[in-house]
């Protein structure tokens, strides 16, 4: 399904651009629904964060995301890595205890914090040591009203200030003449919309997945086999591995060992954050099929002829088909993925391998080509009879899933 996310560019002094703030857009049409604003924040980071990485909208460049209360104190700020963003706390958002302590909190892991749309009062005075930017709506506030502002933070060297909602020459002037560091608006640019490619899951199996993992003994197993029973959760679970929140030590060969390495805690926030923001969509649900039919012949065929690489051959066969899925080159898809090379090599190379082999030997047998199967096939010491019974196998396999995923 299409996802989409707007920004809009920060721009310096010398008018470059110097960060994006991300916008959370339901449809094409370039304006913020009627939806929760929690609601809102958790789609976004779903959809940018566990897609296709923050990097891959804002180009490296920091992005600034709306955090209302609620998810200002929830757990999905960690999926995000604290060099990349900025949080803009919202300006409905009311000083208390909790509210600073959480910045503290949030200050000392190393996060940025902003204010957005700030109007100075001297209960903030407390959090502006916590804080990194402070964002002004200048038609909102009038420029004739920043005085008590500029005098709160004039020895404040670690702020620094943004005019928003500038949409003229003579504002922009104005307020570069008055001290501001940094701006934004539609005098130079609008929101610009980015659309992607997202793989939704089934809301069945994140409930499922939810359950296993919220259970006081985490039952590793089993949590793998609801991850191998939906390519859009395994892609999501590699892209939360690779999001830049965890130091990776190692490339990832199996989904066992990427549940193993984010460790119960850190899966229970990512289950967690699936299921509050994912929701049932029209997904391309007979590539998905294929894609984990495929996953279970390969895995078949690993088991007999190679057993330790059963688990690796899984994930060789649920990403085969990313690419029509996402409508990307497999390649930029894969790399951005912490996979095992052997993985990369077998799905984009021509290298001959064991995973090459089964990967072939199913795309073949799918396409009816007897004598090309039967000609692959003895490549992996097999017969075709034998790739016709694997084959069964698999297929009642992944009818039992989409039965379940039918069940949404």
């Amino acid at each position: 399904m299409n996802v989409y996310t707007a920004r809009q560019a920060i721009l310096d002094r010398r008018q470059r651009v110097v960060a994006y703030e991300l916008l959370f857009r339901d449809g094409p049409d370039n304006v913020f629904p009627d939806i929760d604003p929690h609601e809102a924040t958790s789609k976004l980071i779903i959809r940018t964060q566990l897609n296709d990485g923050l990097n891959a909208i804002t180009q490296g460049k920091p992005a600034l995301i709306n955090f209302p209360e609620e998810s200002l104190h929830s757990e999905m700020i960690k999926l995000l890595p604290n060099k990349q963003v900025v949080i803009e706390i919202l300006e409905d958002v009311k000083p208390s205890e909790k509210l600073y302590k959480r910045c503290q909190s949030l200050f000392h892991r190393g996060y940025r914090l902003a204010f957005d749309d700030f109007v100075y009062r001297p209960e903030w005075e407390p959090y502006l040591k916590f804080v990194r930017l402070i964002k002004v709506d200048i038609q909102r506030t009038p420029f004739d009203q920043l005085e008590p502002l500029f005098r709160a933070v004039k020895s404040r060297k670690n702020i620094k200030l943004l005019a928003e909602k500038v949409e003229t020459q003579a504002e922009y002037q104005q307020a570069k003449e008055m001290g501001f560091n940094f701006f934004q608006g539609y005098y130079f640019c609008q929101p610009e919309m980015q659309v992607a490619k997202d793989i939704d899951a089934s809301y069945l199996m994140i409930s499922r997945l939810f359950y296993a993992a919220t259970r006081e003994d985490v039952n590793i197993n089993e949590v793998v086999r609801y991850f191998e029973r939906d390519t859009g959760l395994t892609y999501k679970l590699l892209r939360f591995v690779n999001s830049g929140s965890l130091p990776i030590v190692k490339d990832i060969a199996s989904i066992k060992q990427a549940v193993v390495y984010i460790g119960n805690n850190q899966l229970r926030k990512l289950v967690a954050l699936l299921a509050n923001a994912m929701t049932v969509s029209h997904k391309p649900r007979e590539l998905v099929r294929m894609s984990v039919h495929r996953a279970r012949f390969c895995e078949l065929v690993a088991m007999r002829k190679s057993p330790s690489m059963q688990e690796t051959a899984f994930l060789c066969g649920l990403f085969s088909l990313l690419d029509a899925i996402l409508d990307k080159p497999l390649t930029d898809v894969l790399y951005s993925l912490p996979l095992d090379q052997d993985i990369r090599d077998a799905l984009c190379s021509e290298q001959p391998s064991m995973l090459r082999a089964m990967l072939l030997t199913i795309k073949s047998y799918e396409e009816g080509h007897w004598y090309k199967t039967e000609r692959l096939a003895e490549q992996l010491r097999m017969d075709y009879t034998q790739v016709e019974q694997l084959n069964l196998q698999a297929l009642l396999w992944s009818e039992q899933y989409q039965s379940l995923i039918g069940q949404n």
